[in-house]
């Protein structure tokens, strides 16, 4: 999602804004599975994957979403963990909302 046509997209899409993002249905069961993969693994169902694929997903490309939410998660966790922040000159505004630690 580069470019001008997708600036909005990709600035709610930063600001953890799934509503505003216009997605349609395919896209967003999609993020909402990897949502549920970083905030409650355990709640990923054998439902929810069928979900995916009844709205056109192949297994492969719902086990490559869950490998990369898994890394990402990782990443973010080990960044935590040892206090590493990106450099301002990445982050110009600071860290987006949707990256923001929780409270």
């Amino acid at each position: 999602m580069q470019g001008e046509a997708y600036g909005p997209v990709a600035e709610a899409l930063r600001n953890g804004d799934l509503d505003a993002a216009g997605l349609d249905r395919p896209h967003r069961l999609l993020l909402d599975f990897v949502e549920t993969i970083t905030r409650h693994a355990y709640r990923v169902t054998d439902e929810r994957v069928q979900e995916l694929r009844d709205a056109g997903w192949s297994d492969e490309q719902i086990a490559e979403a869950a490998y990369d939410a898994a890394l990402f998660n990782l990443f973010v966790r080990l960044a935590d963990t040892f206090g590493i922040e990106p450099p301002a000159i990445y982050e110009p505004n600071g860290v987006p909302a949707a990256a923001a630690p929780s409270p």
